[in-house]
């Protein structure tokens, strides 16, 4: 059962800047406010958003400014309508605030020996196993021979995003690079909504931040997103572009962890892909992956 509680220190600067980026997108004809005369800043005011969903301005600006008061989740919702929230927004800010029921993951993350050869059956299907912090847990030859053998990483850089955002085999791999890297950075902020403050997640994200410019500007966007069904195009030396449809499934046990796969989105596609996994893995990684 949602009960209010109180939000805890570590997400209250999160959900402050989250709450501004989104009122700083909407404009007044946006929720059917009179537009008014020159604004000094985009979007709504404070007390526009205080209006819409019915509480008061006090309350809502200490809200936004992170001080430590008390939401329950039928003002949140109403701030979520306000704010015209998606359903992975309307969960980011319900996770900020400690109103979703947030799972424990275990300390680590291990894949048994069933589930690497489920991920070798698979083959010539790309497939690997990530954690809610998109670290790389598993793959299987294919998913190797497309995206490198990051076994040879050390573990601290086997990690989605920092591959996304600093490994230049990725970015040329990936066609379509920035779409990819922004929709996986915004599931990653979905998921750190209940991590926030844990060290592990709070050093990824310096890190990214002192080294990638991108990561940067896509972390101040303040997006969210879920896993879904995506097609990706790719390109491979030797093979060219190739499309792939990727899905991920929900590993019950392993809590947060999913199973990506990805298939052909036609018959060409399923001829790069034999040819592919009959290649040596990738191992070229940069100077910067490697660093110990």
């Amino acid at each position: 059962m949602l009960v209010p509680v109180t939000i805890v220190e570590p997400r209250r600067a999160e959900l402050a800047a989250f709450l501004r980026s989104r009122r700083a997108r909407l404009r007044p004809e946006d929720v059917d406010l009179p537009t008014g005369g020159r604004r000094r800043t985009p979007g709504l005011r404070r007390e526009e958003v205080a209006q819409l969903a019915g509480v008061g301005v006090t309350w809502y600006t200490w809200l936004e400014q992170g001080r430590p008061i008390n939401a329950s989740i039928s003002v949140l919702d109403a701030i979520a309508r306000s704010l015209r929230l998606a359903p992975d927004e309307r969960r980011h800010l319900l996770a900020l605030t400690g109103t979703a029921d947030a799972p424990t993951d275990a300390p680590a993350i291990q894949v048994d020996p069933v589930r690497q050869r489920i991920l070798d059956a698979l083959d010539p299907y790309p497939a690997q196993i990530v954690s809610p912090r998109c670290d790389l847990l598993a793959a299987n030859r294919s998913a190797r021979a497309l995206l490198g053998d990051w076994r040879e990483l050390p573990p601290h850089r086997r990690n989605v995003l920092w591959l996304l955002f600093t490994e230049p085999a990725w970015r040329r791999t990936l066609v379509d690079w920035r779409s990819e890297a922004a929709h996986s950075l915004a599931m990653f902020r979905a998921a750190r909504a209940e991590h926030v403050g844990e060290p592990a997640w709070s050093a990824l994200v310096r890190e990214l931040t002192d080294v990638s410019a991108d990561f940067r500007r896509m972390w101040n966007d303040h997006a969210v997103a879920s896993p879904t069904t995506r097609l990706k195009l790719f390109t491979h030396p030797g093979v060219g572009q190739f499309r792939l449809e990727t899905a991920s499934l929900w590993l019950r046990d392993l809590p947060g962890a999913r199973m990506t796969v990805y298939t052909a989105a036609d018959p060409a596609t399923e001829d790069a892909l034999r040819r592919i996994h009959d290649r040596p893995p990738f191992t070229d990684w940069s100077p910067l992956t490697r660093k110990p």
